[in-house]
């Protein structure tokens, strides 16, 4: 018979405690970062076959902000190509080879905006 480590209150499981009273903890979570005027953005807008079962995308890349204007990001150009998409950790994938009309829609509204790949 194994004896079984009884869960205890104040067992803390490997945390430690600092006794500085100046310490401030960081948590794990980085702050999101304020998003950048239009101009001053470097999207990449390229398609994208690795990883998705032959299927073409849409990768945007390079966007730096609130996740919340990301999205907001994502879901116009979802609706200008009429289609559906995701929106995650500074990307956009949209599903389909929009790259042309992505690339012209983020000129107009004056992204800094290169095609790379693909």
């Amino acid at each position: 018979m194994s004896k079984q480590k009884k869960n205890v209150f104040n067992d803390f499981s490997g945390i430690m405690f600092s006794t500085d009273p100046e310490f401030v903890y960081e948590s794990a979570e980085a702050e999101e970062k304020e998003t950048l005027p239009n101009e001053k953005q470097d999207l990449r807008v390229m398609l994208d076959r690795k990883n998705r079962g032959g299927k073409t995308v849409t990768l945007i890349t390079g966007f730096i902000g609130k996740e919340t204007d990301l999205e907001l990001l994502a879901k116009t150009l979802k609706t200008k190509c009429g289609v559906g998409g995701a929106a995650k950790d500074g990307e956009i994938i949209l599903q389909g080879d929009f790259k042309e009309k992505v690339f012209l829609f983020l000129q107009k509204e004056r992204y800094k905006v290169k095609k790379s790949g693909g």
